[in-house]
């Protein structure tokens, strides 16, 4: 087997994020000083976990954590993965929120611009006064604008949420694995 700093590096070959920890404190905010069971996850920690997992396809990820054989405590063990879990999947389901929010808005931009259009469209063809076309002109320039932003939104605004959303979901089913080294 394999060792490189105390690590047996052949048990972390099969797992897809594998994090080395000098204990259980870096897996959570130094300034939060509830347990683990409450304590909120750190910034650098989560940070972490984004890059390793950026580049995995797979929804069915095990997250391997090493930490040193004498700090390991099984009871506080549990308790990290259950602060983790919900950690993950509070924050997929709020991702998730906020990507159907912004296809849901993008979508009711396009149908009123569309609709606008067609009323401007329709309007044309039935009235005879220049004066009312004056008007319904003005009104071209919103019915465009709100189609394009709408699909703006649907494809260019939902695309910049996407990485925080597929990071959660991959994360949301993790298997959390703490070992020695």
């Amino acid at each position: 087997m394999e060792e490189k700093e105390g690590v047996n590096v052949d048990e972390f070959k099969h797992a897809n994020i594998s994090l080395i920890l000098d204990s259980y404190a870096d897996i959570f905010s130094s300034f939060d000083p509830r347990p683990y069971s409450e304590k909120a996850v750190s910034v650098d920690f989560v940070s972490e976990c984004k890059r390793a997992a950026r580049d995995i396809n797979e929804f069915d990820l095990e997250l391997n954590l090493a930490v040193p054989k004498t700090k390991r405590n099984l009871v506080d063990e549990a308790r990290i993965k259950r602060r983790l879990r919900e950690h993950f999947h509070k924050h997929f389901v709020e991702k998730e929120k906020e990507m159907k929010s912004i296809r849901k808005g993008g979508i009711s931009w396009v149908v009123l611009g569309a609709l606008l259009i067609l009323g401007i469209g329709w309007g044309y063809l039935r009235v005879e006064s220049e004066a009312i076309h004056t008007i319904i002109a003005i009104f071209e320039v919103p019915g465009w604008f709100l189609v394009w932003e709408g699909l703006g939104k649907v494809f260019l605004e939902s695309r910049k949420a996407a990485p925080d959303y597929e990071f959660y979901k991959k994360m949301s089913n993790v298997r959390i694995v703490f070992r020695s080294y």
